[in-house]
């Protein structure tokens, strides 16, 4: 399926682009999502007469992944667990966990869009990356404290 990319879409392309995507794909997210609309001729040109309003849009949601991304680096964010031994914890932390943490931070996250490299299963300090746009990604400091003592 024949799609004009609305906003920039990881791994698809920029804004602009005409790309060819599977119909499902296209149908049930790129359409539904407003990221794209179908390459018609009718298309392009309406495409075309919004390209500036599209890309000052897309320039100014990069710009505010940006500022996000620097106040998430200085947040001190921190989780209270049990733990068997003071180390180990029952359990993990998720991405669950930490979208909590950051709305109640203030800041509208999904739990989607945070990237854990590995399952968080032990007291301390680590860190972990929200993408907050294609092109902007956070890197937010994170402290598990032992409730047990």
């Amino acid at each position: 399926m024949e799609l004009i990319l609305l906003e920039r879409v990881e791994g698809l392309g920029n804004v602009g682009d005409e790309v060819t995507v599977r119909s499902g794909y296209a149908r049930n997210y790129l359409l539904p999502q407003n990221k794209a609309i179908l390459s018609t001729v009718g298309n392009r040109k309406i495409f075309e007469r919004q390209r500036d309003n599209l890309e000052e849009k897309q320039h100014t949601a990069v710009e505010e992944a940006k500022k996000a991304s620097v106040e998430m680096a200085e947040l001190k964010l921190n989780i209270e667990r049990s733990t068997s031994d003071g180390k180990h914890l029952y359990g993990s932390v998720n991405t669950t966990d930490l979208s909590l943490l950051l709305v109640e931070a203030g800041y509208k996250v999904e739990r989607r869009q945070i990237i854990l490299d590995h399952a968080i299963k032990t007291v301390g300090d680590f860190d972990f990356r929200v993408r907050l746009h294609p092109d902007v990604l956070a890197q937010v400091p994170l402290s598990i404290i032992s409730t047990n003592s």
